[in-house]
């Protein structure tokens, strides 16, 4: 008879119970099932999620249920009736990590778990592994930082549950039905990177996909170029902060909003509005609304010193 692996159980749990970024991991374990062992079915009121690192076992949820293997991750949702069951003759070993928050949801579905998906298969993948094993090594340590590191080391799990799972359904692999994604996350990476050099190729990179696609799909969905785009976003984030931050130069919106030069800035600006940004800050200061009747011209922008292009410098290292 083969020798049979002697049953394991450890849990550790978060020590503060602290929120981070609207996350918050409550306890993380690991265990050498017994043969046969069975949890549930039952409900719990957080997020679990178990990774097998060897062995076998059977995962029910409902009426369903998965025989699972080493490198599959199993979920189980708050208020979801779930069970599981460990093999007779080669019963698993899992490790374990609950958790709970507002934002939960919303980076589970980033990882590609959207309801009613429960299963993902990382293959040989070590990652899931080494994150689940450093959130239980940091609560058992019991570290001031412990909450900050098992909400790292979480994030970094679903990333690798996206990033092994994804196969066909990988970014890079979209078809052309999510062009309209692809843009819209387009624009989310400009509207996030607004203050920063961005290029056509580090975009590109970072969503997964070539330069002339993104370009392609960008201007059948916009009817503009990435680059066209980016400078209209820019440019109306800088009236709006020459509306609405009275104290902040027209060099420092410049450099706010990703233009290195206020001059250039500014000649985006007239090329775009029809006046400079000095101008418009005049023509629309509180105090200009609230005085100026109807068929008056405000007071010229001549009016208003503009800083000196001196003023305007590279923003510093980050």
């Amino acid at each position: 008879m083969a020798n049979r692996k002697q049953p394991t159980y450890r849990v550790a749990s978060n020590p503060a119970r602290q929120a981070t970024g609207g996350l918050i991991v409550l306890f993380a374990g690991e265990s050498q099932t017994p043969p046969g062992h069975r949890v549930g079915p039952k409900v719990v009121d957080y997020y679990l999620l178990h990774h097998v690192i060897s062995g076998k076992g059977r995962f029910m949820d409902g009426d369903r249920e998965t025989e699972l293997s080493a490198g599959q991750a199993f979920l189980i949702r708050p208020g979801q009736l779930a069970g599981y069951a460990a093999d007779e003759a080669d019963p698993w070993k899992y490790r374990w990590v609950a958790f709970a928050g507002e934002e939960a949801e919303k980076w589970l579905a980033e990882a590609g778990l959207t309801p009613p998906r429960s299963v993902a298969d990382t293959g040989a993948s070590r990652v899931p592994e080494r994150c689940l094993r450093a959130i239980f090594e940091a609560f058992r340590a019991r570290r001031p930082s412990a909450p900050l590191e098992a909400a790292g080391h979480l994030l970094l799990l679903l990333a690798a549950l996206r990033e092994d799972a994804g196969g066909a359904e990988g970014f890079a692999a979209r078809p052309a039905s999510h062009q309209a994604e692809l843009v819209r996350r387009a624009i989310d990476f400009m509207a996030a990177q607004l203050a920063e050099p961005v290029t056509m190729e580090g975009m590109a990179e970072a969503l997964g996909y070539s330069r002339a696609h993104l370009s392609r799909a960008f201007k059948k969905e916009t009817g503009l170029t990435p680059v066209a785009f980016l400078n209209r976003l820019r440019l109306d984030r800088g009236r709006r902060l020459l509306r609405e931050r009275p104290e902040l130069t027209v060099a420092q919106i410049a450099l706010s909003v990703g233009f290195r030069d206020a001059l250039y800035f500014t000649k985006r600006f007239r090329r775009m509005y029809g006046e400079t940004p000095t101008a418009y800050r005049l023509k629309t200061a509180p105090e200009a609304r609230s005085t100026v009747s109807p068929g008056k011209r405000p007071p010229a922008a001549s009016s208003v010193r503009t800083p000196a292009p001196s003023a305007a410098r590279p923003p510093g290292g980050h």
